[in-house]
């Protein structure tokens, strides 16, 4: 047989099998992702579970992940007075700039609303949660178990939440903890609440009936400076 037959013998084989329906389907390559997962970069080193348990230390407000603990309201305060009051104040007021904890009872209709634990905070797990990641300032993750439900305890009796300076936190206590604003939180719903606001072509010139009028001034906040008294612009 002539070397030029052969490729038009064989091509002619290919579609005769494939007209029989014999012909092996290609294979499939490989999912990307797979082939990703497979590569070695020959760095770092798999994560032990000590150093994952290091790092997995969030509190979900149904109590997952409640560490092992207890602590009472009046072992908080001594913990609190030396570790937190500089900042936070005494009774949870603040000191100069620093975050206020308890107060502004009814002023989140305000126009200065407080947005403290006790009236606008809407899960105790947050509270805990924060406290065990980033207290004590500067000093971030120093407090024992114990003496994280101690100081959570203490500001949740600075909120009234807590009312017995002998009430101990534990994992099983602290599931019975709600505040006061919870049920005023709700799932972001504007995908439905607002669609029918939702335009293609959003309105940019005259786009409200009647004359617009000036409802706030920024001097309000002190930003706004006097006639003759603000920056020179050249």
């Amino acid at each position: 047989m002539s070397k030029c037959l052969k490729p038009a013998l064989l091509a002619a084989g290919m579609l005769a099998m494939v007209g029989t329906g014999v012909a092996a389907a290609p294979k499939a390559p490989k999912p990307a992702a797979h082939a990703e997962a497979q590569k070695h970069l020959g760095i770092g080193r798999e994560a032990k579970p000590g150093e994952i348990a290091g790092w997995d230390i969030d509190i979900r407000p149904d109590g997952q992940g409640l560490p092992l603990g207890k602590g009472t309201v009046k072992q908080g305060e001594a913990i609190y007075m030396q570790q937190c009051a500089a900042c936070h104040g005494e009774f949870g007021e603040s000191a100069g700039r620093w975050p206020i904890l308890s107060g502004g009872d009814g002023t989140l209709g305000s126009d200065d609303p407080v947005k403290s634990i006790g009236w606008y905070w809407p899960y105790a797990s947050t509270v805990m949660d924060y406290i065990r990641r980033a207290m004590a300032f500067v000093n971030a993750q120093s407090l024992s178990n114990d003496e994280l439900y101690s100081v959570t305890a203490y500001v949740f009796y600075l909120n009234d939440i807590i009312r017995d300076e002998h009430f101990e936190l534990n994992a099983s206590s602290f599931r019975s903890i709600k505040l006061p604003n919870e049920p005023n939180f709700r799932d972001d719903d504007r995908d439905v609440a607002e669609k029918s606001l939702w335009r293609k072509s959003p309105c940019m010139t005259n786009c409200l009936p009647g004359t617009a009028r000036i409802t706030g001034r920024a001097r309000v906040i002190d930003v706004t400076p006097e006639p003759g008294k603000g920056p020179k612009v050249e």
